[in-house]
């Protein structure tokens, strides 16, 4: 590292798909009144992942930003349209829940919603908090509209996202990039110079041309090839927490209107997922290895979806945690080349896009130093402990008996720092919002009522309503909810207004 300022001139990313060529798309658009050369090398040889399919809402700002609207997103990536996450098993066999991009039902300036519900829930309120979420209600019916920009009421409040296909997102933003002047050099990197201070120096292609540039960009996913094998920078492993360390995925026809949520599905020693695509299904089954192996997992998963596979099953592994630094001297890693985290929340694609708008703003002046490192890695660690935290929560929380793996997570220790948020809410009915959090506090609320979690006091002031007043209010709540939802459309017939497939 250096205490002077390294002024750059030039940036060498390393790796295409969705992270190198979103990373390429945002540094362009930034430099359009600068001077600074990107380049962006990829091998046609190598394939790429493609199990980041679905994602959170944050990203639809990210493309919003480059000029892109959702509509032309969702016709030229075979997206549908996803409201949250259904978890399915997970709380107890037989049960499920919605994790909605949105809100729960209308607070006051002084009481947040949810200590209203929880006060009339103990005077014998039955209503199940989803009710009071017009997310969760779109999604439970395979629903969608777009948001209104004027909402009358907190009550109209909803977010969305996309499911897409991941390479026909990266060929978007490749050509964003590519209009943008960036360089595109197809070719294998076989050798990675590092100097004595362990700066990257140069790389060289197959083709014996030697490169060189003032900061590179790792996008090269689960090879780390500059940060891990070049720099070898180290990686703390959270193993401990999350014991999934595989996965199987297979692409499957599509038998019905995809519906406008992602699905995730527990099972003996892991989960599955199903995310709907308007020309196919993606799924995949996270699992432990320590409880099931590779065979028994591509079983479960085959007997378990719907729609003729369309390919060999591909297989995964995986170590959950992060690097223990995402920018090591003048090489900074975004996407799984600095980290990996099971795509249970989809977050893989926001870490990618958070990592981006740090970069970008820390580097806007054209130079980079020790101070703006450290900032970046400083955030990086925190935002992937959060969004960690947030995972671990799913699986401790869970009442499943029925297998060991389950067991296992209901009994395993915590980080302090879930610790602490979780005993501050069953102490206080308040959720912490903490510095380079992804997950609001709705996400905390959604997650912790679908486990029946609920805390030991509520907050004294939403006691002084009356309770007729707030009893009608509640009603009044949900019926206008169910109101806007009866007056939506189907998710299909959104799709086939809007988009280039059709269904029957």
């Amino acid at each position: 590292m250096t205490s002077s300022k390294e002024k750059i001139n030039n940036i060498v990313i390393v790796g295409g798909g969705t992270s190198g060529w979103m990373t390429a798309a945002a540094l362009a658009h930034q430099n359009q009144s600068k001077s600074i050369q990107i380049t962006l090398i990829e091998s046609s040889k190598m394939g790429t992942i493609g199990v980041g399919e679905a994602t959170i809402p944050t990203l639809r700002r990210f493309y919003q930003n480059l000029g892109m609207t959702d509509l032309e997103v969702l016709k030229n990536s075979a997206a549908t349209c996803k409201l949250g996450i259904e978890f399915i098993d997970w709380h107890k066999k037989d049960t499920s829940f919605i994790h909605p991009f949105g809100i729960y039902g209308q607070g006051t300036p002084e009481v947040a919603f949810h200590h209203y519900w929880l006060r009339a829930k103990k005077e014998g309120v039955s209503t199940a908090l989803e009710q009071f979420s017009l997310g969760v209600q779109l999604a439970k019916h395979n629903k969608f509209m777009l948001p209104s920009n004027s909402p009358e009421s907190q009550l109209e409040i909803f977010d969305w996202a996309l499911h897409f296909d991941a390479a026909l997102f990266a060929q978007m933003m490749k050509s964003n990039a590519l209009n943008n002047k960036v360089s595109h050099v197809d070719g294998e990197i076989k050798e990675v110079s590092v100097d004595s201070n362990n700066n990257i120096q140069s790389l060289t292609l197959a083709c014996g041309t030697k490169i060189e540039a003032d900061l590179f960009v790792d996008c090269s996913g689960f090879n780390s090839l500059l940060l891990q094998k070049a720099q070898k920078t180290g990686y703390e492993d959270w193993s401990q927490w999350l014991f999934c360390d595989s996965a199987v995925a297979v692409q499957t026809e599509l038998t019905n209107n995809p519906l406008a949520r992602t699905q995730s599905i527990a099972h003996h020693a892991g989960w599955q997922w199903k995310i709907p695509l308007q020309h196919r299904q993606g799924n995949g089954h996270v699992y432990c290895s320590r409880y099931i192996d590779k065979l028994q997992a591509t079983e479960t998963l085959l007997n378990n979806i719907d729609g003729a596979v369309l390919h060999e099953p591909r297989h995964f592994n995986f170590t959950p945690g992060r690097a223990k630094k995402a920018w090591n001297q003048n090489c900074v890693a975004i996407g799984l080349s600095s980290g990996f985290l099971e795509p249970l929340e989809s977050t893989s694609i926001a870490l990618v896009q958070t990592a981006i708008e740090k970069l970008t703003s820390l580097i806007n002046e054209g130079f980079y130093n020790d101070q703006i490192i450290s900032k970046f890695n400083d955030a990086t660690i925190q935002e992937y402990e959060r969004v960690r935290d947030f995972i671990i929560l799913h699986y401790k929380l869970n009442q499943r008996e029925d297998s060991e793996f389950w067991v296992s997570c209901q009994q395993m220790a915590i980080p302090d720092s879930l610790q602490q948020k979780l005993d501050f809410y069953l102490q206080t009915g308040n959720i912490q919002r903490l510095n380079w959090e992804i997950f609001g506090k709705d996400s905390w609320l959604a997650i912790l009522d679908g486990f029946a979690v609920y805390p030991e006091e509520h907050d004294q002031r939403a006691n002084n309503m009356k309770q007729q007043y707030l009893f009608d209010h509640l009603t009044y709540m949900q019926q206008r909810i169910s109101n806007t939802v009866e007056s939506g459309q189907s998710h299909g017939d959104f799709l086939k207004q809007h988009c280039r497939y059709t269904y029957e």
